[in-house]
């Protein structure tokens, strides 16, 4: 497998950031970063608000949607370990394994059956490796020769051992995304073979395993993480962002829930704010208007908030999407390139941490951080990432799509290639005289990130299949842990009656 240069790995150990930002950062799969100030932050803005006008055109049988996936599906199928099913972190650079990035790969197998791009019992091969190895993987408080404890699992693993990487914590997130595909699995694979049988089997151990009473040492929310070092980070899951995946599970387990009154405690932190004339609870990557998505189909089921909002979660994560886009016309920053099919900010890779002056203005710069824009928070040095906008495809395909057609046209090959898209992109970082940390820099158009990011191409090809077809929603609709955790934070309506 090719490797490109990138930052030592051991940096993943040697960060020092204010403790909420370090359980984001590692939950967002940095091998290397530093968490910096946001750039500027805005109160409501409602004017320069760009409005779509006109009815949605549909894009569900596009061949372009066709290429994106494919391309997308063959990054999880041919980067990943097939012995013990791990997928890595980034791709090419050489990097450990994501356990978020291996529930996005499980989820991508049925897929990949369902588009022809891979047999059923070579899928079925392929889960049931993995999940044998998720279940058999030793587990323990030690602090070296495990792969996880409780039923959680270290952030990173070792491709190859699949243990502890380095000194990561035990991610209470990226289990969750983690068991979100395992269970996705189980309800693809229904067949009476031993093969299948065993598939749901070893989901539901693996999913009843997680203790996640013992993950709230602050009753009733949830904690980022612990190491056996330090016990748990001084952080818990509060505010609107990825985590309502990780409460629907931890409400629906049959054997370690924690309490419905996570669920009030979590949404009463939520921060309903106007930007860009989209009345929304705020977050400012899209990331975290997405990821619950790509599992829980949210359309039409309210919880008490919601309920008191006249909204449901999908339509906020359509509100976020517009916000953002509006955001990108108005461009207040003057970043190159920024508009109306040019767009998307999320946590992703970036060219360097410096400051410089490009187009007679000051510039800051970040590697990987988490990009977004909102009321609560900017975070903005002009790099793009086309999973802002191909995570958001069901939201508002009427943006979105025409933004990854006009990415792959007008930047080609350095940003559309073997795998899809690159993680990222930044136009105002065109200078190639200039340093860039990782990537390459096309002189006069822009900085390319090099390397395909699991955790990013996981929502591409998951919320194109739910915006085409709305398989992963219709299976995780039968999920009765789904169910569970989705009533005991109070939903109702919808599919739920």
């Amino acid at each position: 497998m090719p490797t490109a240069p990138f930052l030592d790995p051991s940096r993943v150990t040697r960060i020092s950031l204010p403790p909420r930002r370090t359980a984001r950062a590692r939950q967002r799969g940095l091998a290397a970063a530093t968490i910096v100030a946001a750039l500027s932050s805005l109160g409501s803005c409602t004017s320069n608000t760009a409005t779509v006008a006109g009815p949605i055109p549909d894009f569900r049988a596009d061949a372009f949607l066709d290429t994106v996936q494919l391309r997308t599906f063959r990054w999880f199928w041919e980067t990943t370990n097939p012995t013990n099913g791990l997928v890595p972190d980034r791709w090419p650079t050489k990097s450990f394994s994501s356990v978020g990035a291996v529930g996005f790969g499980l989820t991508a197998y049925p897929i990949g059956v369902e588009r022809g791009y891979v047999g059923r019992a070579d899928a079925r091969t392929r889960v049931l490796n993995t999940l044998n190895f998720l279940w058999q993987a030793p587990q323990g408080a030690a602090a070296t020769g495990v792969t996880g404890y409780k039923g959680f699992f270290y952030h990173f693993l070792d491709m190859d051992t699949g243990l502890r990487f380095q000194q990561v914590e035990l991610s209470t997130i990226d289990t969750a995304l983690l068991l979100a595909g395992v269970l996705f699995c189980r309800e693809y694979f229904t067949g009476t073979d031993a093969d299948e049988t065993a598939i749901r089997a070893l989901a539901d151990s693996i999913y009843y395993r997680a203790d996640w009473q013992w993950a709230s040492p602050n009753v009733p929310v949830v904690n980022m993480g612990w190491t056996p070092e330090h016990n748990f980070i001084q952080a818990e899951w509060l505010g609107y962002d990825e985590a309502m995946i990780l409460y629907v599970l931890a409400l629906g387990s049959p054997t370690h829930p924690v309490d419905p009154s996570a669920w009030d405690r979590w949404t009463s932190t939520y921060q309903w704010r106007n930007y860009y004339g989209q009345q929304h609870v705020n977050f400012a990557p899209l990331f975290g208007h997405q990821y619950s998505h790509l599992w829980i189909d949210f359309r039409g089921i309210q919880d008490a908030y919601m309920r008191q909002k006249g909204i449901d979660y999908f339509e906020n994560s359509r509100r976020a999407t517009l916000a953002q886009h509006a955001y990108a016309v108005d461009n207040p920053n003057k970043w190159r390139d920024y508009g109306r099919d040019v767009w998307g900010l999320t946590a992703s890779d970036g060219p360097l941490d410096t400051t410089m002056v490009v187009d007679g203005m000051q510039r800051r710069f970040f590697t990987y951080s988490a990009r977004g824009a909102a009321a609560t928070e900017v975070r903005d040095d002009g790099t793009l990432a086309p999973t802002a906008a191909g995570g958001s495809v069901p939201f508002a395909p009427e943006i979105t799509v025409p933004a990854l057609k006009t990415m792959r046209t007008k930047y080609g090959e350095p940003l559309f290639g073997q795998y899809g898209f690159l993680d990222a992109f930044n136009p105002t970082y065109r200078n190639a005289s200039v340093r860039a940390q990782h990537g390459r820099i096309v002189d006069g158009v822009s900085w390319f990130d090099t390397d395909y990011l699991g955790i990013d191409q996981g929502p591409i090809l998951g919320m194109i299949e739910n915006y085409r077809t709305g398989f992963v929603w219709r299976l995780m609709r039968q999920s009765p842990y789904i169910r569970r955790g989705l009533e005991r934070a109070g939903f109702t309506g919808g599919w739920l009656q």
